[in-house]
C-alpha cells in the first residue's frame, strides 16, 4: 500500500471513529433529555394528584360543619315536647332523644371531614410551614368522633345521674372545643404573614374570641335556659371558621414550591 494510500485508509479510520464518537454522544444525550421529560412528566402527575386531594380535603372542610349544623338544627325541630332552643348539641344525641342516630351520624361525619381537610390544609400551606393547627383540626376530629360515641344519657343537663359515658363525653368535648378555638388562632397568626391569606387573619380571630366568652358562659351556668342556645353559637363560630379557610383552600390548590411536605 502507497504511503498516500495509507494516509487515506488512516484519516478514514478516524473520520469513522470519530463519527462513533460523536453518534454515542448523541444517544447519550437523547437518553438524558428522555430522562428528564420523564422526571418532569412524573413530576406532573404527582403535582395533579395532589392538588386533586388537596381540592377533595377543602370540601371536606365543608361539607363536615355544614352537614353538623344542619343536623343539630333538624334535630333539634324534632325534639318531642321541647321548645327548640332546649337542648343541647350533644343532647340531641342522647340515648333518650329522638332519632339520636341523626347527631350521632353527624359527630362521626364531622370528626372524618376535619381529619381529611386537616391533612389536606397541611399540604395545601405547605407541609411542615402549616405548622400545628392541621394537626390541632384533626384531633379535634378524631375527639368528635369520639364523642358522637361516648353518648349523654339524657337530652337535657337536669334529667337525671350521669354515666360513665356521659362524663367521658363531656371531658372529651371540652377539648375538642379548645382544639377548635386554639386551631384558628394558630392560623391567623400564620396567616398575618401570608400575603395570599392575610384577609382572613382578624376574622379568625374574632371567630375564636367570640367562641372562647360564649362556652365560658356555658361552662358557668349550664343548666340556665339560655345555655343551649349558647353552646351552639359557640360551636357554630369556630366550624365557621374552619369553612371560611376551606373555601379559601379550594382556590389554592397548588403546593408551595420547595415545600416540604413529611
Amino acid at each position: 500500500m502507497t504511503r498516500g494510500a495509507q494516509q487515506a485508509a488512516n484519516a478514514d479510520i478516524q473520520a469513522g471513529n470519530g463519527s462513533a464518537r460523536h453518534r454515542g454522544t448523541t444517544t447519550g444525550r437523547g437518553r438524558m433529555a428522555k430522562w428528564i421529560r420523564m422526571r418532569a412528566w412524573i413530576r406532573a402527575q404527582n403535582r395533579i394528584r395532589t392538588d386533586a386531594w388537596i381540592q377533595a380535603g377543602a370540601i371536606a372542610g365543608v361539607i363536615g360543619p355544614a352537614a353538623f349544623t344542619v343536623a343539630w338544627i333538624a334535630a333539634a325541630f324534632r325534639q318531642p315536647d321541647l321548645p327548640f332552643s332546649a337542648a343541647q348539641i350533644s343532647g340531641l344525641a342522647a340515648d333518650n332523644a329522638r332519632d339520636p342516630w341523626l347527631m350521632i351520624s353527624a359527630f362521626q361525619l364531622l370528626g372524618g371531614c376535619a381529619i381529611g381537610f386537616g391533612a389536606a390544609l397541611r399540604a395545601g400551606l405547605g407541609g411542615r410551614q402549616a405548622g400545628l393547627s392541621p394537626w390541632l383540626i384533626q384531633l379535634a376530629g378524631v375527639l368528635t368522633i369520639a364523642a358522637g360515641l361516648l353518648r349523654r344519657d339524657h337530652v337535657l343537663l337536669t334529667a337525671g345521674p350521669e354515666s360513665w359515658h356521659n362524663q367521658a363525653h363531656d371531658v372529651i368535648s371540652a377539648v375538642a372545643y379548645v382544639l377548635l378555638i386554639a386551631a384558628p388562632l394558630l392560623l391567623a397568626r400564620r396567616f398575618r404573614r401570608d400575603r395570599q391569606w392575610s384577609r382572613l387573619a382578624a376574622p379568625l380571630v374574632a371567630a375564636a374570641v367570640a367562641a372562647t366568652a360564649l362556652l365560658a358562659a356555658v361552662y358557668a351556668a349550664p343548666h340556665e335556659s339560655w345555655a343551649a342556645s349558647l353552646q351552639r353559637i359557640g360551636v357554630s363560630l369556630p366550624l365557621a371558621a374552619i369553612v371560611a379557610v376551606a373555601i379559601r383552600l379550594t382556590r389554592q390548590t397548588e403546593v408551595p414550591l420547595g415545600a416540604d411536605l413529611t
